[in-house]
């Protein structure tokens, strides 16, 4: 290869580069006010580990950060500089993607360079900036826990930027380090990452090397360092079960050759939005194609691609990269089969590249010079696009209406409408939703379990108690769905058919404190205070700042005729929360029970106070004034 400035003038270099960054902010400016959506909600708002720095390499299970560390010591850092704000996450995310522009750039111009492609800058530039605006993009950049996508494609294209300059350079060690470096944070970042290794390789077979032999042979330790990156992925998959905790693999529960077959679908449906950006969908639903029949046509097309790659592979080996690349990215996402998505638009991030290349270089040929001024026009269209999409992204209600219009077969999409509309107290209108997504996927626990919520809210007790046990017939270790089910038999007056739900919901989440106090009531409520004793004690000791804890376990102690410790307990839940009269009540019956009627009517009269409608205080005032009265007269 050689060196950029031998072919190329730097200012045109720098005018690209910086054509690139202004296009990519001002497609993105609008994305940064957008609130965190879906998935953001378990990975950033609800995640623990965010909160220092230390945690941050150990992210929680089951969510889109789980097995990549470095995702959520970024989110880490985020949080760090704005704690819940989201401003400081997307414009991370935007910086992310313009790094991965312009490493993108640096890459294809380089290549097109070695190969003495006329206009190798414009056309790099071309490719770059259509690239990095492109509405297909928006996913990966403005939903902001698909940084997972974004951020392993940087690394992935700084890897190979740093293989392109190592390769040029009098002084290549540093270069092979960016390299390497590289390739293993992006390991820590995502398992698309996997094919790093080898693209690379097939990078210096295909335009520096002319053959894996001599490849191997003149870089065998870099590429060794390479491999050995691997290690580190296999490490972190399988802190996640091997599976991504049972959501991917040909063992959990998805008919593999089923979720293959609607693969074609997607793959034509990525190529179709490459050219015609219209409808992105944020979430396709679950479905899978009963037959080969149904996508025979889109399956010869992939397969002819497939089929064209692994020819032009020996026969036209830089187009043979290029499908090669596109294929790579898809692959682990279309090989192993997945539960919950089969159409998913940030998975074309790396993959539009190629498609991109192929197009600005196939129109050079034939067009020459002038078509890459059509393609710089395409990408202010394509940027309007962009800038347009990302405000569907301005709140949850306007992101998930966009997508039960543009996918009104999504269930998924048709709950998710629904929670938003139960935030804003549309509660009506979210249980039509909630029914619509029950009858296209009728067994979703959670959907049975979002809309048991709105039901409670709307004081549909029975109803809700119904789609509890739906959601648990099919998800028996629900913890949330067992201890809410739990709470409504208790309040129903079910308190021993509610006890065994908080038992189940305590063996599965045993530090949850309020189960272990909802527990502790639903024993005392049906005669075991002796056993509610332990369960107080330990919802306590998870979170003592709890009033209504105190207060509960004071009851039982009360009724345990444990006087001074319900006096000591009524007093910390007072000390919480002063103004609360039930509270005050019963302090004064745990008073007058340890023989202080002084101090029993000083909290009846305080209850009084905080109620003056409170008959039992008034009572209770003159009951033990009347009857000091009646000891002082017989004494």
């Amino acid at each position: 290869m050689n060196a950029p400035s031998a072919t190329t003038p730097r200012p045109a270099v720098l005018a690209a580069g910086t054509l690139i960054a202004v296009a990519a902010l001002a497609a993105y400016a609008n994305s940064v006010g957008g609130p965190f959506v879906y998935d953001d909600g378990p990975a950033i708002a609800d995640n623990p580990t965010l909160r220092h720095f230390a945690s941050a390499f150990f992210p929680p299970d089951g969510t889109t950060v789980s097995g990549r560390p470095l995702v959520n010591l970024s989110l880490a850092l985020n949080y760090a500089l704005s704690g819940s704000d989201v401003w400081s996450y997307h414009a991370l995310n935007v910086l992310i993607h313009l790094a991965a522009g312009l490493a993108l750039f640096g890459v294809v111009r380089r290549t097109l360079s070695t190969l003495a492609f006329q206009h190798s800058t414009a056309a790099a530039g071309a490719v770059a900036l259509l690239w990095t605006i492109h509405p297909l993009q928006t996913e990966a950049v403005t939903y902001t826990v698909q940084r997972a996508e974004s951020l392993m494609g940087m690394f992935y294209l700084l890897t190979l930027y740093g293989f392109v300059r190592a390769v040029e350079s009098p002084a290549p060690r540093a270069w092979f380090a960016l390299s390497f470096a590289a390739c293993l944070a992006g390991m820590a970042c995502k398992e698309v990452m996997v094919s790093a290794p080898l693209l690379v390789l097939l990078f210096d077979r295909t335009f520096v090397a002319g053959s894996f032999r001599t490849a191997w042979q003149k870089r065998k330790s870099y590429y060794a360092a390479l491999a050995g990156t691997w290690l580190l992925l296999a490490v972190l998959v399988a802190s996640t079960g091997g599976d991504r905790s049972g959501t991917v693999g040909f063992d959990v529960g998805v008919p593999w050759w089923a979720y293959w077959v609607t693969q074609f679908r997607a793959v034509t449906h990525y190529l179709a939005l490459t050219f015609w950006p219209h409808p992105l969908i944020f979430e396709y639903g679950t479905f899978w194609e009963t037959s080969f029949a149904a996508v025979l046509p889109r399956a010869l097309l992939v397969l002819a691609l497939l089929a064209g790659t692994v020819v032009a592979l020996r026969r036209r080996p830089a187009l043979g990269f290029l499908g090669a690349w596109f294929f790579a990215m898809l692959a682990p996402t279309s090989v192993l089969p997945g539960t919950t998505q089969m159409i998913v638009e940030h998975r074309m991030y790396l993959s539009l590249a190629a498609v991109l290349v192929f197009a600005v270089v196939a129109a050079h040929a034939r067009f020459g010079a002038r078509s890459l001024v059509g393609f710089f026009g395409a990408a202010a269209a394509l940027a309007g696009v962009t800038f347009e999409r990302n405000a569907d992204y301005r709140s949850e209600l306007a992101l998930w209406s966009d997508t039960v219009a543009q996918c009104p077969t999504s269930a998924l999409a048709h709950c998710n409408l629904a929670i938003a509309l139960v935030k804003l107290q549309r509660l009506p209108e979210a249980v039509a939703h909630y029914e619509q997504s029950l009858a296209l996927a009728p067994r979703a626990p959670n959907t049975h379990y979002n809309y048991a919520l709105a039901l409670t809210r709307l004081g549909r007790g029975p109803d809700a108690i119904a789609h509890y046990e739906a959601a648990l017939r099919v998800k028996p270790d629900f913890a949330s769905a067992q201890c809410n089910l739990g709470t409504l038999l208790f309040q129903a007056g079910r308190a021993a058919e509610a006890i065994p739900h908080f038992e189940r919901a305590l063996r599965l989440t045993p530090d949850d404190s309020d189960t272990h106090c909802n527990l502790a009531n639903a024993l005392y409520q049906t005669g075991r205070a002796s056993e509610a004793i332990a369960h107080y004690e330990r919802a306590l000791a998870l979170r003592p700042g709890d009033a209504d804890n105190h207060y509960n376990y004071a009851n039982t102690l009360l009724q345990l005729g444990r006087t001074t410790e319900a006096i000591a307990h009524y007093a910390k839940s007072l000390a919480l929360r002063p103004n609360d009269p039930d509270t005050h009540f019963n302090l004064g019956v745990a008073y007058e029970q340890a023989g202080r009627p002084d101090g029993a009517i000083a909290q009846w009269r305080l209850a009084l106070q905080l109620r003056p409608d409170y008959a039992a205080a008034r009572e209770n005032i003159a009951r033990l004034q009347a009857a000091l009265r009646t000891n002082q007269l017989r004494r």
